[in-house]
Parts: C-alpha cells; sequence; structure tokens
C-alpha cells in the first residue's frame, strides 16, 4: 500500500498557546490514528505533516488541522500525523487529546 505525505502550514489569528514539550499520543491502528506534537521555531505557525494511505483529502485535512490550531490559538508547533483511515471527528479528538497531554 502506497502511502501519500501531505506537509502545509497553518497560522492562528491569535496564536497564543505553544507546547513545551514533545508529545506522542494515540496509536496507528484500523481506523485511528498518532499524532507528535513538538515545540518549533515556526514564526507563529504551525507546520503540519500527514502520512496517510488515504488519497484526495488534501483539502479536508488542511480545514481539519486548520480549524483546531484557530481553535486552540497554537502556534509555534509542529504536528506529525500518522493516519490510518481515521475520520475527521477522530483527527480532532486526537489533536486535543494530544495538546492537552502537552499541557500537563
Amino acid at each position: 500500500m502506497a502511502l501519500n505525505t501531505l506537509e502545509f502550514e497553518c497560522k492562528s489569528t491569535a496564536a497564543t498557546v505553544a507546547v513545551a514539550k514533545p508529545v506522542h499520543f494515540g496509536v496507528v491502528g484500523s481506523g485511528d490514528l498518532e499524532i507528535l506534537m513538538s515545540p518549533a521555531k515556526n514564526d507563529g505557525a504551525v507546520k503540519v505533516k500527514v502520512v496517510t494511505p488515504v488519497t484526495g483529502f488534501d483539502d479536508l485535512w488542511r480545514r481539519v488541522v486548520g480549524a483546531f490550531v484557530e481553535n486552540a490559538k497554537l502556534g509555534n508547533v509542529s504536528i506529525e500525523i500518522n493516519d490510518n483511515n481515521a475520520t475527521p471527528a477522530v483527527v480532532t479528538l486526537r489533536l486535543r487529546q494530544t495538546l492537552a497531554e502537552a499541557a500537563a
């Protein structure tokens, strides 16, 4: 199975939240994903890398992650997502869980 790799950048209009340490959350498995979130000097932006077996949903990935970044007011972070057919709701849930773990 070939994997599709997407790389893009999101920027919150009011970025005030960053992570202080690298965090890993989730497990790549049937219908799930793992997220690695780490601090980065990105000029206030969030750099995102998604590895997924699914093609044709690039815009949906950008919208889901972009909405999370905006709602969380996240900045200066790198996010890696290793996907195995997760739905947008699961992606959002895992992003929130990862950010909560980073704050703990």
